[in-house]
């Protein structure tokens, strides 16, 4: 069998995106799991190395997915041609970076929905470039599901054993409380037990936070658990999923990376977040360097693979040389674990 292809995004080129997929694609073990490229602007990556030589590897500009080589020692580039090298800032907030990096994301969207690639890979945006560049979107999620045409995804967070599903994601607080419904869950903890099944869990363990401290402790603050979670859980137990909650939210991610459960839902954005960012990000102090930045961000439901990056574009870190790859390596990894048990 061929190795999958794996169309991965650049991310915002004055950020940590090209160095990075620099790194990354230095590594000979990449290559013994996939069939990578990247699609980006090669005059930014071609920059960065004269910039950060260590990371020289050979540029093969390409302008379809039938040209890349797939060698180790050569990064096959679909060059987009966006980025006015010249102007371009590193480390700063553009409308130009935030354009490329948009039509990057699209780019690699059109490759998969037209089956040239296997799966696809995000390096991190900038939201406010993007916007600025007159793309209104909160973030990747908004983009695959608006091109691709899904209304029911989630977002799904993965740290080694710890991953995470949102009912919410990108909205207020109080919005959030409001998205609380049982058709919502019910359909959370669906998709959770697919991805599972297809991560290679056969019969998914599925732990589901509730939204209020101590799952409301029976109406004493809140009703959101008897009202719209439990209920939800119970039409998934009658489906024949083991799904396990309300679990009260100090608890459930704990009980999660301990083997309780494969996956946990959660009610919102940074209920989900922080836990996995937690054990996953690891800062030095000493030498004010992130030392581990892992996590991977996986976007459920659409019908194309979609992995990323669990980090923003660190402006502060561009061309310093200590941008950690590690993230990518593993978004990398999951989307061929996906695309292979697709």
């Amino acid at each position: 069998m061929k190795l999958p292809i794996i169309a991965i995004t650049m991310g915002d080129p004055a950020s940590i995106g090209p160095e990075i997929s620099l790194k990354a694609f230095k590594n000979e073990e990449l290559y013994k799991k996939c069939r990578p490229l990247i699609v980006g602007d090669i005059s930014v990556l071609d920059y960065v190395i004269k910039k950060l030589p260590e990371l020289k590897i050979n540029l093969n500009p390409i302008k379809n997915v039938k040209d890349a080589k797939f060698e180790f020692g050569t990064m096959d580039v679909l060059d987009l041609n966006l980025v006015d090298i010249n102007s371009l800032k590193f480390g700063q907030v553009s409308s130009m970076a935030g354009d490329a990096a948009y039509k990057y994301v699209t780019t690699v969207i059109d490759l998969a929905m037209n089956h040239e690639v296997d799966a696809t890979v995000t390096n991190a945006l900038n939201k406010e470039a993007m916007n600025l560049a007159g793309h209104h979107f909160a973030g990747h999620t908004e983009i695959y599901a608006t091109r691709t045409k899904t209304k029911n995804y989630t977002m799904m967070l993965a740290h080694e054993n710890l991953r995470v599903v949102h009912v919410s994601t990108h909205v207020s607080l109080k919005h959030a409380t409001e998205l609380v419904k049982k058709p919502r869950v019910l359909e959370v903890i669906e998709i959770a037990n697919k991805a599972m099944k297809q991560l290679g869990i056969s019969e998914p363990k599925i732990g589901v936070a509730g939204l209020n401290p101590h799952s409301s402790e029976n109406g004493l603050f809140g009703d959101e658990e008897e009202k719209e979670i439990i209920p939800a859980i119970n039409a998934a137990k009658d489906k024949g999923i083991n799904v396990t909650g309300p679990v009260p939210p100090d608890t459930v991610f704990p009980k999660a990376a301990g083997g309780w459960f494969d996956i946990v839902v959660a009610m919102y954005h940074d209920q989900g977040h922080i836990p996995i960012k937690l054990i996953g990000f690891k800062y030095d102090q000493k030498t004010k360097t992130w030392g581990n930045v892992s996590g991977v961000n996986i976007t459920l439901g659409l019908p194309i693979i979609r992995t990323s990056v669990d980090h923003g574009t660190a402006f502060d870190q561009v061309l310093t040389g200590k941008a950690n790859d590690i993230s990518l390596l593993n978004a990398i990894d999951y989307a061929t674990r996906l695309a292979i048990n697709k």
